[in-house]
C-alpha cells in the first residue's frame, strides 16, 4: 500500500546521500574560506554576510512591481476575449495600483542608478 511512497524516499535519501559523497569526493579544500570564491579570488572588504545598503530595497520592490504584474498578465491574456470589458476595467485598475509602488521607487530615487 505505502510501497511507492517508500521507494520515493529511499530514492530521496539515497540522492542526497550520493550528493554529498561526490561533493566530499570531487571538493577542493576542506577550508572553504580560504579557497575565496566571494568577489572572483580577491580580498573581500566586507563580509559576504553583511547587510545591503537601504539604497537596494526600493529597487527591490519596483522589480517585485514589473514581476508581479508579468505574473497576472500571462493569464489575463488568455482570458480576456471571454470575459469581455470587465476584465479589461479590472487589468486597468491592477496596473494602477502597481504604477503607485513604481511611482513611489521613482520618488524614492531606485531608478537614479548614479
Amino acid at each position: 500500500m505505502y510501497l511507492g511512497a517508500a521507494v520515493m524516499l529511499l530514492l530521496g535519501v539515497g540522492g542526497a546521500v550520493a550528493a554529498v559523497l561526490l561533493h566530499r569526493a570531487t571538493s577542493v579544500a576542506a577550508a572553504p574560506v580560504a579557497t575565496l570564491p566571494f568577489l572572483s579570488g580577491w580580498r573581500p572588504e566586507e563580509h559576504a554576510l553583511s547587510r545591503f545598503h537601504a539604497r537596494y530595497y526600493p529597487v527591490t520592490l519596483l522589480f517585485l512591481a514589473f514581476d508581479v504584474e508579468m505574473l497576472y498578465m500571462y493569464p489575463w491574456a488568455v482570458v480576456v476575449a471571454e470575459v469581455g470589458i470587465s476584465a479589461v476595467v479590472e487589468m486597468f485598475v491592477f496596473l494602477g495600483v502597481l504604477m503607485v509602488g513604481v511611482l513611489w521607487a521613482w520618488r524614492e530615487g531606485a531608478l537614479r542608478w548614479v
